[in-house]
């Protein structure tokens, strides 16, 4: 009655670890939808930023929220909607530029009703306004008069002809140029850009005009002229590749916390890659503020990246820095977002969730602790689920072994769990490079061809993977077998008794071979059904990992504690009532 009252109480506990270490939210490659919920609790949401744009007056800039908003069923999502709705009704004329601004609404003055009214309707993208010739001019000739240092040599670009991704401003295909120039121009005559990137704007124009010298007082030695224009004409095409899909009141509120040329660089490539999902990296960009770890998390995740940074777009601003800064993917379990619902589940959960958040490594740690303690409890139950032992094995057993079996149990235990719950740890790189250099058709210049010779490196996330697995499962049979060889020792048996128990564990001894076969099997299977994919080599490393586990428990710890019991058998003199019986003399056969 005491095994059975022991064995029940273990396995209740037991079990409600393994729960207790589920519901907390915690991971190792992702962040769970609970964490991102409790870090944008009490922070401004996307709704709550589209209606302080439409009171600023940005109404391109709102319109796009409130897309994104439609697109993610953000909550509450028809108030920013009525927003837009009115304040497009109130000034029709602002649908053209996207927000107020009376010099560009001077110059690019349209004829009466030629804007719809509306919310969606009447937006242009920017370079677009700048199409015409007569709206081109005039704005070339706004610019000309600017005292900004920057804008001026910005200018003189157009007078260069050794250009490297546009056409010369001379030539018959200059408007292109031209209106890169403007869509810059423009963002730094009204200030639009960050100073920062302003600054680097003003250096590679200066560096573009003056043969590669810097600007004065930057310079860190002399160099030798070379007039490249390339780096300030990338800064050019990213500019104006934003003014071809945003309008003016979208652009100034996506460049404005852009600090440097290669951010730029990044955020224009994934605008130019993202089309149909524009408006929720918009979001996401304008939400957080920061658009370069914005663009990073998305060439990081490039196939989930977008759509996890579109979840977050419901939970406010916190809940997308908070994924921004842990950079792993989203997580939305549905079976722990039901059990939210239910008390006392919901209680556990929130509170989880706050410390998953504020002190993840801790929250993991209790994590992984309840899947430990809920293993050495199931290994506890099994042990008192055995029956008794009989009186005949009574000198084989030896206190406390069981212990330790118990606690390489919980280990094997947190492993497989590990496996099993955790979400994407077998998840390939998504990762993508930028493009080396982009060059316009209309240049007439061969793109350069891709490197196709490159060879996947052997040593990715998902082949390390599986060379832990193997490793730690070998390790994990070695230390059993180490077990049961301190458990022969310990055993009150005499010598030649203990040889024979060790002659009748050499299935145990061999299970790291038999199980280095199984991972290496199962490992064929999974590539040929294409689950997984992995380097052949990953697999094969299943059955070295046993062959070197075997040869050196063999070697090192079975053989020299045999040849220690073979010597005490050989030197003691038999005893016991077999060497007490007296042996029969042979008898010699007589013929008859």
């Amino acid at each position: 009655m005491r095994r059975w009252i022991l064995l029940s109480i273990c396995a209740i506990l037991g079990l409600g670890m393994l729960v207790c270490g589920l519901l907390v939210p915690a991971h190792l490659r992702a962040v769970d939808a609970s964490v991102i919920e409790a870090a944008g609790r009490q922070t401004p949401g996307l709704v709550r930023k589209g209606l302080d744009l439409a009171a600023e007056g940005n109404l391109g800039a709102a319109q796009l929220l409130w897309e994104a908003a439609q697109m993610e069923e953000v909550p509450d999502r028809q108030q920013l909607r009525s927003a837009v709705t009115s304040l497009a009704a109130q000034r029709p004329d602002w649908m053209i530029l996207g927000s107020p601004n009376a010099r560009l609404e001077k110059l690019a003055a349209r004829p009466a009703g030629s804007a719809a009214n509306g919310a969606g309707s009447g937006s242009e993208p920017f370079t677009e306004v700048l199409v015409p010739t007569d709206i081109r001019d005039r704005a070339l000739g706004m610019l000309e008069t600017s005292l900004n240092p920057a804008m001026q040599e910005l200018l003189r670009l157009r007078d260069l002809t050794n250009t490297v991704i546009f056409p010369p401003s001379s030539s018959s295909s200059g408007r292109v140029f031209d209106t890169a120039v403007l869509v810059c121009g423009l963002l730094l005559e009204e200030k639009k850009l960050n100073p920062a990137l302003s600054n680097s704007v003003y250096e590679l124009a200066w560096s573009a005009n003056h043969g590669g010298h810097s600007l004065p007082g930057t310079s860190t030695g002399a160099s030798a002229p070379s007039w490249n224009t390339e780096p300030l004409e990338q800064v050019l095409l990213d500019l104006m590749s934003l003014g071809q899909r945003f309008n003016w009141g979208q652009i100034e509120v996506f460049t404005a916390p852009i600090q440097d040329a290669e951010t730029l660089r990044r955020v224009a490539y994934l605008v130019r890659k993202t089309e149909g999902q524009t408006p929720v990296l918009f979001a996401a960009s304008v939400r957080s503020g920061e658009p370069g770890a914005v663009a990073g998390y998305v060439l990081k995740f490039s196939e989930t990246g977008l759509a996890d940074l579109g979840s977050t777009l419901r939970f406010g601003a916190g809940g997308v820095k908070e994924l921004l800064a842990r950079n792993q993917r989203w997580y939305s379990p549905g079976l722990r977002r039901q059990l939210a619902a239910h008390a006392p589940f919901g209680t556990v959960i929130g509170a989880a969730s706050d410390y998953s958040w504020l002190m993840p490594w801790f929250a993991l740690g209790v994590k992984w602790f309840s899947y430990l303690c809920s293993g050495f409890l199931l290994a506890s139950a099994m042990h008192f689920s055995r029956p008794a032992v009989s009186p005949l094995e009574q000198p084989l057993q030896v206190r406390g072994i069981h212990i330790a079996r118990e606690v390489l149990f919980a280990l094997g235990f947190l492993l497989v769990v590990l496996i099993l719950s955790e979400p994407f740890l077998s998840q390939e790189s998504q990762k993508v490079e930028l493009p080396f250099r982009v060059r316009l058709p209309l240049v007439g210049r061969v793109l350069p061809a891709a490197v196709s010779n490159l060879k996947p490196s052997f040593m990715n996330e998902v082949n390390l993977l599986t060379l832990l697995l193997f490793f730690v499962l070998q390790a994990l049979v070695y230390i059993a077998c180490l077990f049961k060889l301190a458990e022969v020792r310990r055993q009150r048996v005499p010598a030649r008794i203990k040889i024979r128990l060790l002659e009748n564990e050499d299935h145990l001894f061999d299970a790291g071979l038999y199980l280095g076969f199984v991972g290496t099997i199962i490992s064929f299977i999974l590539v040929s059904l294409g689950v997984v994919k992995f380097s052949i080599m990953a697999a094969y490393s299943s059955t070295s990992f046993g062959i070197i586990f075997v040869s050196i428990f063999k070697i090192f710890n079975l053989r020299p504690l045999r040849r220690l019991y073979v010597l005490e058998s050989e030197s003691s003199p038999p005893n016991g009532p077999e060497a007490a019986r007296p042996t029969p003399a042979p008898t010699l056969a007589t013929p008859s």
